[in-house]
């Protein structure tokens, strides 16, 4: 066979055997004998007899009832069956005695269409009952209490099941989130070695294994040398189909397994499954040198034990989740606290970089909104920050994304395992660019495997059938690329803060746009109030102006010098008056006209307004001192308007000095949305009359300092009822 070919074989022998239909095998272990019935009448549909059959039965089997099929005192079972309801789960109807054996004890269920009846052989000294059994379980219990971990728990299941059952070894294993197995705890004789601390590959106990190991908690191996008893005929004549032996206590394993028991030392075995939340959480594994076979009762004693330690280490761990929610619930409340009191979600959770660590038990962190990137604590450089932000919405556009081994699941991951060889993410929006992201670096440590995780099966070159291994020896292998892995309570707390800094921003979102619909709807109403006063202000103004200008042409000969003063600075104030309403009935009709934004140069505009000014400013010595201005985004119209007003007023009241000196630039502002927020609320309390909070700038910085913050003030609108505002040097009102 050509290597390719033999690769090929053994690829396809390897996917057969995880395909491998066990729940079906089509026979029995030689522990008893088997019957599948049907229902109705309890006719023998198909029959698997077992080393005692020749004193059960009466006569042939197959065709006919139960209760011919029995030899007396055993078909009394028949009686028991057709008067007890039968379930899906299997029940143990109790043990019969008769002729020279010991007896056999009856468990039955029910599988699709018919009823899986199962007499196993009593073993030699097989206690009567589970009352004979119960001092041995008590023990456990009693020292139960004792147990501090979960890891305590499973050594002294292991002890007590050892002590029951007589085995050479058990072993507690404990599955992780890849299904490899990993030895916990182990209670055994010298006859056997150790396996304590090593590791088992997930191949090794296939996905359809694990099923049954679920639904079926106690499996026996009594001799991994048995004979395989079939099930006659194959086929069950009124389905067609091979019976279903998935809860079957009798039923045969795969050979491959049993080689594999062969291999590994092992005579007989016996499992016990271990369930948390309805799932396998791992195995007790009990193994001898020798065929064994305990008796059902004994085995039932330790089935108990296994449930127990199941609920201890479901209530362990979930006391130790809990434990930990509720210490990361306290970081929570003080990252929350710290959000709510800074003008933006960011700077809370950066005003305590312990905290924001701590909640996830990180060694760095990142906050990256829009175009601002912020790194606490040891993470990757910021442009290796913004490429695993890329990654994450193009790959895995979720809400929360948590792995230990970025290498693994990201391109040119490995160069960052120094920081961030794990990562846990939470999407603040899905439409920006807004992640909350921890890391953690790569932790080498040393696996021990039993035997080489590389090497599950081994074939055979003649034929490509596969084998299980047969070394068992410690394999030590060198995890690397891989941080400690992010635990249930991290990720919830994670997903927590996620939906308190969404609600933050929706809730601020709905702010802004409640005070934006308010504030455009207090412009319109200011636009027709302006519109109207200042278009009724025109008339009146002119009629003085004129009115003036005749009494002064007309009647000026009879006015005295101090009468001429008086008339012209009637004419000049209501020229001004007038001025005054133009340029308010110009304002009124800006909010009506159409914007159009473009992009300005606001060097060139500034020197056409300056040149327009030129005649205003004819005979007068101004220095004029013009930086380099950056372009504006803007209505060109309102904005030449603008900046003409303001140079305009510049030229206008310099007129004292000598030489005068305009100078025009640009300083960077931040403007805080949470400022606009707390202003507008303020204003809607004053106007409402109710208590409000005065918002105060400080308009200088001490020498050598920065702006300083913001100042509240309480204050209450009862005090100043119907007296009209007053507003303070910085143009803000005061109630």
């Amino acid at each position: 066979m050509e290597s390719g070919d033999a690769a090929g074989a053994f690829q396809a022998d390897l996917d057969a055997c995880a395909r491998e239909p066990i729940h079906i095998p089509g026979s029995i272990q030689p522990l008893g004998s088997l019957f599948v019935l049907d229902p109705a009448d309890l006719e023998v549909l198909q029959y698997a007899p077992g080393p005692a059959s020749n004193e059960l039965l009466a006569g042939p089997v197959l065709g006919r009832s139960l209760k011919e099929v029995l030899a007396p005192p055993f078909d009394a079972i028949a009686d028991q069956l057709a008067t007890r309801v039968v379930d899906a789960e299997p029940a143990y109807l109790g043990q019969f005695q008769g002729g020279e054996g010991g007896g056999v004890h009856v468990i039955a269920h029910r599988s699709e269409d018919t009823i899986i009846l199962e007499l196993e052989d009593a073993a030699p000294g097989d206690a009567g009952s589970f009352a004979d059994v119960y001092p041995l379980v008590r023990t456990f219990l009693d020292r139960l209490h004792a147990a501090t971990d979960v890891g305590a728990l499973a050594t002294m299941a292991a002890g007590e099941i050892r002590r029951i059952i007589g085995f050479d070894r058990v072993l507690v294993y404990r599955f992780d989130e890849n299904w490899n197995g990993t030895v916990i705890a182990e209670d055994r004789n010298e006859r056997l070695p150790s396996y304590l601390d090593l590791r088992f590959p997930a191949a090794d106990i296939p996905a359809q294994a694990r099923e049954l190991y679920r639904r079926n908690r106690l499996r026996l191996i009594g001799d991994a040398r048995y004979t395989a008893v079939p099930v006659e005929p194959t086929l069950n004549p009124a389905t067609g189909q091979p019976p279903d032996l998935s809860l079957s206590v009798l039923r045969s394993v795969s050979p491959v397994h049993l080689e594999y028991m062969r291999n590994m030392g092992t005579g007989a075995s016996m499992s016990i499954s271990l369930l948390r939340d309805g799932k396998l959480w791992g195995l007790v594994s009990c193994h001898n040198a020798d065929p064994m076979r305990p008796g059902y009762h004994l085995r039932m004693a330790c089935d108990f034990i296994g449930q127990i330690l199941s609920l201890q280490i479901s209530a362990r761990e979930a006391a130790d989740l809990a434990d930990r929610r509720i210490a990361l619930r306290a970081v929570q409340a003080r990252l929350l606290a710290r959000m709510a009191a800074e003008e933006s979600f960011v700077e809370g959770l950066v005003a305590d970089e312990s905290d924001l660590l701590s909640l996830t038990n990180a060694e760095g962190a990142a906050i990256v909104s829009g175009s601002d990137c912020r790194l606490v604590g040891r993470t990757p450089a910021e442009k290796d920050v913004r490429r695993i932000v890329d990654w994450l919405r193009t790959h895995l556009p979720d809400d929360i994304v948590a792995t230990d081994s970025l290498a693994e699941a990201m391109p040119a991951g490995e160069a960052l395992k120094g920081e961030a060889s794990g990562v846990l993410a939470i999407a603040i929006s899905q439409l920006h660019a807004s992640y909350v992201l921890w890391f953690r670096p790569e932790v080498v440590r040393t696996v021990r495997w039993g035997g080489s995780p590389l090497k599950p099966m081994e074939p055979e070159l003649e034929t490509g059938r596969i084998h299980p291994r047969k070394s068992f020896d410690v394999w030590k292998e060198a995890v690397r690329l891989r941080s400690l892995p992010w635990n249930e309570a991290e990720v919830d707390a994670a997903g927590q803060l996620r939906r308190a800094v969404v609600d933050i921003v929706l809730r601020n979102a709905e702010e802004m746009a409640a005070l934006n619909e308010q504030l455009i709807r207090s412009n319109k109403e200011l636009e027709a109030f302006s519109y109207s006063v200042s278009h009724d202000l025109r008339a009146p103004f002119r009629h003085i102006v004129g009115f003036s200008e005749l009494l002064k042409q007309y009647e000026g000969d009879k006015l005295s010098e101090r009468g001429h003063r008086y008339i012209d600075t009637i004419i000049e104030s209501a020229v001004s008056a007038g001025t005054l309403v133009d340029d308010l009935l110009s304002f009124s009709q800006m909010g009506r006209a159409t914007l159009h934004p473009i992009s300005i140069d606001m060097n060139r505009l500034v020197e056409e307004v300056r040149q327009r000014l030129a005649m205003d400013m004819k005979g007068r010595p101004i220095e004029w001192r013009i930086a380099d201005l950056p372009p504006a985004y803007g209505d060109p119209t309102m904005l030449r308007l603008v900046v003409q007003n303001l140079l305009d007023n510049a030229v206008k009241f310099t007129r004292d000095r000598d030489p005068a000196v305009i100078e025009i630039g640009t300083v960077p502002v931040r403007l805080s949305w949470r400022n606009r927020l707390v202003r507008g609320r303020q204003w809607r309390r004053l106007r409402h009359g109710l208590p409000c909070q005065i918002v105060r700038r400080v308009s200088a910085a001490p020498p050598g300092r920065g702006v300083r913050r913001d100042r509240h003030r309480p204050c209450q609108r009862e005090a100043h009822r119907g007296a009209s505002p007053r507003r303070t040097g910085m143009g803000e009102r005061r109630g």
